[in-house]
């Protein structure tokens, strides 16, 4: 990390060759250095809008801050030695470059060339000495006299270096390790810390012992021997204030018996308190953030921002406790690892303020009531014209909701589903659970309409979770469970049978708890179980997301059940649909009743179908839990196996069942038989719409389309109760099968409905209602939108249907159910992600490719519109998160801890320099501290060095050209001046021309002077002559006389 002081502007790299700018809340800006190496350090130059990177590649690059998109300057590649440590001192242009030889080199940040003045290692120690120091840890200038170089060696050798004299003035010796160096603002001390848990203090001018050692987590010995070795302390800064006592921050330095139990830890020495913090995970870097950019003035510490490797946290030095910022980046994005993501475009407007209102409730107390400290730059002119959502599923059960409409995320609200469910309190679960990363309450997918604010969620145990939003708290005494048994077609498959599935598992009539407890006990096959089991208490539910229904899908035979695999639901029909490899059911969420539970061979066949299970009344206690990782933080692994936990026969894998993953098992065989079809075939897409039933039908009506990872799209009917009051009353009356509409190539991946004109259909749906308000504001609400257009005439087609698989693309005119066209999307790879999205006012297919093609087909007729090569699929991350929204935009994760948005749109991308913020503002750099009357009297004070004389090229020469190598950047000083032009340039001439005009006026008027001046010398000389010739004249008179 690296941070200018008086910007207020903080940037930090990372282990890819990222760099991240952040300033004020909505100012951040993304680089990427092209080699892709790590950043190993930061200097900035500092309130001059210019940052130097170096590279885990020997490296070093000039970036150019003073635009809206940084740049690279310059770049200086070494060759015969690897960098070690950078120091760049306050207002110079000479950075010292430490290298893994021990030698330190020279560079102009100005040209980015070396200086022919080199530190060898061997001059900076003692001649004496036989060994190698190691490479260079530390360099920085003594802050009372610029001439005096401290440089610190690995092997615990410190040096003070006297520039003009070209000699080692003091050499400080210790045995163990040094990791870092901290000077005393007056210069007449410094703390070094040491690989053995120790921080020593030396007296500049004693170098023969350390004036102080501490241990700062070490026991003390009570007989004075020396402390048990620690944990080596990483970093120690030391800074003074003008009012009190020192401020020593450190990271590590922990003792040895502490380090299991304890996680990362900052330290915190002030007089004589030591406070340890606890992080969440390891320290990567910390700075502490001061008042001044001088070193040789007391700093007045106020903050420390702490670098983890998931998080950025802040902590507040000026208040008790130490208690940390509120963050306004999004970094708690990947909190808990992303499983899931969905991008709206477009949608309601009052809909981010609604969030933003009940996210606020959510504030946790205890941060620091002072404004954020890094407050650098101003936020960019433009944004979007309409609001944009992203939904993130977590695997840790939450649901985050995130402001998209700027360029810089903004969470606005989050939903933990765990609360829904008990937790596991046995000693054993709990050790298991800290060395198992199993994630039993993640989320898998999701459905959310934002016109009625109703979500459905479904997690990896195969539950679903039913919310209506409310902006009133409210307790609900008892929530409300569905248990479904889904079972799938797998024994029927493997021996031919003329009997549907559903007769060979006949439903279960419901039983009453005495019942129950008169029932033999069960067999040693786990039947009807829950993987998780719902709380039974009360539940608070806070403003904001409201959990209705839960809905579970039980253990059949000893099998646990199949991950979910589509979801949908509508509120203007008030069902939830959900579909797996077993098969689909659909559920009355206002009346909280199953109303369809079929197997997916039964979808294909009306005849087939079976009378739904009945809704079981009772709630049994979940002994077993299904336990599916689907994301790993550590390491962004892909899809893993899940474990569900059965509680008679201990462990069984299950193969988790995604339309990813069929898609990549699908694509490496060719053809597969009729039995193999129907035990894989999986659902893998729904929605729900106003269409037509059946092929010849006149008229409109409700109905669900069904899409298979076979490439099968099947069409439901829905019959509903005739009015609206009624359906609050009653259940839906009936939902039958209508037969395959048609049979794609590929797995089924989107499927919509457009008008006779082209306009897409979207589903009804019904305007939001808080369902905690009184029944006079619910009866000002229209319940349902406006009716659909009236149906067509017997005869004529008045929709069509987009269907689009992995494979290819198919457009059907209905009720007809003829296909108008069709389009082969790809035959060496396979369709990841399909959307069908609004743009530029017309309708799209968008497909992202396994190859990395990202591709545009218009409606209705599937011409190629776009197929750009953007992105090979490395990673099913990728694959899981991929998804298009509408007016041209896209979304992926593209690591464990980062979210890549993108836009295919030419407005977005006309307006995107509009939008950017700007990171550098014009500051005045504040002044140097005063000397004082005795210090400037006797000479007290910092003394200065002419770098310039000492390290030009005049004195010090020509450095080795083998040594590095210079390479210009796209955006070098030179390019910029060559680009000016405008007002700008135009001036910039006119002074020209007006300096010329000046310079030639002055040398005529120096001409005409020198002229004037001829002229009154030739009239003296002039004169002279006249009055010597009459004077020889007079005395030749005379003589005659």
């Amino acid at each position: 990390m690296a941070f200018d002081p008086v910007q207020k502007i903080l940037a930090v790299g990372t282990q890819t060759g990222a760099l991240r700018l952040f300033g004020r809340a909505g100012v951040e800006c993304y680089c990427q250095h092209e080699s892709g190496a790590a950043v190993i350090q930061l200097q900035f130059l500092i309130n001059e809008g210019a940052l130097v990177t170096a590279l885990a590649d020997d490296s070093l690059h000039m970036w150019n801050l003073r635009q809206k998109i940084p740049a690279v300057l310059h770049s200086l590649k070494f060759n015969r030695e690897r960098i070690t440590y950078c120091h760049l001192p306050f207002q110079s242009k000479w950075l010292y470059i430490g290298t893994e030889r021990g030698n330190i080199h020279i560079v102009n940040v100005e040209s980015f060339t070396l200086s022919g003045y080199v530190i060898m290692w061997n001059k900076a120690i003692e001649l004496s000495s036989k060994t190698h120091p190691g490479p260079v840890v530390h360099i920085s200038d003594n802050p009372m006299d610029e001439g005096k170089l401290l440089i610190g060696f690995e092997c615990g050798v410190v040096v003070l270096w006297d520039l003009k004299s070209k000699k080692a003035d003091y050499r400080y010796n210790y045995d163990e390790a040094i990791h870092s160096v901290a000077w005393h603002h007056e210069g007449k001390q410094f703390t070094c810390s040491h690989s053995d848990g120790t921080l020593t203090t030396w007296n500049v001018r004693v170098p023969n012992k350390p004036l102080q050692i501490i241990t700062p987590h070490g026991k003390q010995p009570k007989d004075g021997k020396k402390p048990e070795p620690c944990r080596p302390i990483l970093k120690v800064e030391y800074k003074t204030t003008r009012a009190g006592d020192p401020f020593m921050v450190l990271s590590g330095g922990l003792s040895y018996e502490t380090v299991g139990r304890r996680r990362a830890c900052l330290t915190v020495m002030h007089g004589k308190s030591t406070t340890v913090l606890e992080m969440d995970t390891p320290i990567v870097d910390f700075l502490t953030l001061c008042e001044t950019p001088y070193p040789n003035d007391f700093q007045e510490p106020y903050a420390v921002v702490v670098l983890l490797e998931k998080d950025l946290v802040v902590i507040d030095l000026g208040q008790i406790g130490y208690p940390a910022f509120e963050n306004p980046y999004p970094f708690t994005v990947h909190e808990s690892p992303v499983t899931c993501c969905e991008y709206f475009a477009d949608c309601p407007a009052e809909l981010i303020p609604a969030l933003y209102s009940v996210g606020q409730r959510q504030k946790r107390q205890g941060y620091s009531k002072k404004e954020w400290p890094i407050s650098g730059g101003n936020w960019g002119q433009g944004g979007q014209s309409y609001p944009e959502i992203i939904i993130t599923g977590h695997a840790d059960g939450s649901i985050k909701f995130w402001d998209a409409s700027a360029l810089m995320l903004q969470v606005l609200y989050k939903l933990k589903t765990a609360k829904v469910f008990e937790r596991a309190r046995g000693k054993e679960e709990k050790a298991n659970a800290d060395i198992v990363d199993e994630d039993p309450f993640a989320i898998q997918t999701l459905s959310w309409c934002p016109e009625s604010r109703l979500l459905c969620v479904a997690g990896v145990s195969a539950h679903i979770l039913v919310y209506r939003f409310s902006k009133q708290e409210v307790t609900t005494d008892e929530v409300q469970l569905l248990e479904v048994r889904m079972q799938g077609d797998f024994s029927d498959c493997a021996v031919e049978s003329p009997e549907p599935a559903g007769d060979q598992s006949p439903p279960l009539p419901p039983s009453s708890p005495q019942q129950e407890n008169q029932e033999p006990p069960q067999p040693l096959t786990a039947d009807n179980i829950a993987c998780l089991q719902v709380r039974s208490s009360p539940l608070k539910q806070s403003a904001g997301y409201q959990v209705e229904l839960v809905v579970q899908l039980v253990w059949v035979n000893g099998e646990p059940p199949q991950p979910i695999t589509s979801l949908a639901i509508n509120s203007s029909y008030g069902l939830v649909v959900f579909g797996n490899s077993s098969g689909l059911a659909v559920v009355d969420f206002l009346q909280k009743t199953v109303l369809l539970n079929l197997a997916t061979s039964e979808v294909y066949s009306p005849c087939e179908s079976r009378q739904p299970h009945s809704p079981r009344k009772t709630r049994q206690p979940s002994a077993g839990q299904t336990r599916h990782s689907l994301c790993d933080s550590n390491d962004g692994s892909n899809a893993s196996e899940e474990r569900c936990k059965s509680p008679t026969s201990g462990k069984c894998h299950v193969t988790p069942w995604t339309k990813h993953d069929v898609s990549f098992s699908r694509s490496r065989s060719s053809s597969v038989t009729s039995i193999d079809r129907e035990s894989r075939e999986a659902i893998s897409a729904f929605v729900f719409c106003e269409s037509f039933a059946r092929k010849g039908e006149a008229s409109l009506g409700p109905c669900l389309l069904v899409g298979t990872t076979q490439g099968g799209v099947m069409m439901l009917a829905l019959s509903l109760p005739p009015g609206p009051d009624q359906r609050l009353e009653q259940a839906v009356v009936s939902v039958s099968p209508s037969g395959t509409i048609s049979q794609l190539k590929g797995g089924v991946m989107a499927m919509a409905l457009l008008d006779a004109s082209g306009s897409l259909l979207p589903p009804a749906y019904e305007p939001w209602c808080d369902p905690n308000a009184s029944d006079e504001e619910k009866e000002r609400i229209k319940k349902r939108r406006p009716p659909s257009p009236p149906g067509s005439v017997e005869g004529q087609d008045g929709q069509f249907l987009v269907l689009c698989s992995e494979k290819q693309a198919k457009v059907l005119a209905l009720p007809s159910q003829t296909r108008l066209y069709k389009h082969s999307i790809t035959e060496a790879s396979f369709v990841l992600r399909a959307d069908v999205v609004t743009m530029g006012g017309a309708n799209c297919i968008m497909c992202f490719c396994a190859n990395g093609h990202i591709m545009a087909l218009s409606l209705p007729s599937l011409r190629p519109l776009l197929d750009v090569n953007y992105l090979p699929l490395t990673d099913m991350r990728i694959a899981r998160t991929f998804c298009f929204s509408n007016l041209g935009q896209a979304l992926y994760l593209s690591s464990p801890t980062e979210v890549q948005r993108i836009t295919y749109c030419q407005e977005t991308c006309d307006n995107l320099q509009e939008m950017l913020s700007e990171l550098f503002t014009p500051v005045e750099t504040p002044e140097a501290p005063n000397k004082g009357f005795f210090k400037g009297l006797f000479g007290g004070g910092a003394q200065s060095l002419d770098r310039e004389d000492l390290f030009g090229e005049t004195t010090a020469g020509k450095a080795s050209r083998t040594l590095a190598q210079h390479i210009p950047g796209q955006a070098s000083m030179e390019g910029m001046k060559g680009a000016a032009s405008g007002v700008v340039g135009d001036l910039a001439r006119a002074r020209i021309a007006l300096d010329e005009r000046g310079q030639k006026l002055s040398e005529l008027e120096d001409r005409s002077a020198a002229m004037m001046a001829s002229a009154d010398s030739f009239s003296k000389h002039a004169h002279d002559v006249r009055t010597a010739s009459i004077f020889i004249l007079l005395n030749s008179n005379q003589w005659s006389v």
